[in-house]
């Protein structure tokens, strides 16, 4: 099993668009889907609260390990940005996850 590791992206300094960052193919060349969810007001929380939503989403994103292959958190724009393998039923089950552990997550679109 692979682990998942979520990356955060903090906008102090200059990266790539996400859009050049994110994969959209697997290793084999099949498709990626991917998802958003806006975590309301992240960045305003007191840092230990931050920091416990932030290892309870990597915690839920662990149990999926063998299909997510991109996990960024962007604490400015409190945004979760999820790719995953296109199995059925995880473009549901996964964002359903989150936010039964973490409430104040909403899935805003892929």
């Amino acid at each position: 099993m692979s682990s998942c590791t979520l990356k955060k992206s903090n906008g102090i300094n200059p990266a790539e668009p996400l859009w050049k960052r994110v994969p959209t193919h697997d290793e084999t060349g099949k498709p990626l889907s991917d998802f958003m969810m806006i975590i309301t007001d992240l960045h305003k929380k007191p840092q230990d609260i931050m920091q416990s939503t932030i290892a309870e989403i990597q915690r839920v994103l662990g149990f999926y390990s063998d299909d997510v292959v991109f996990a960024e958190i962007n604490l400015k724009l409190n945004l979760l940005w999820v790719s995953i393998r296109a199995v059925h039923g995880l473009y549901l089950e996964i964002p359903a996850a989150i936010k039964e552990h973490v409430p104040e997550a909403t899935l805003v679109g892929h």
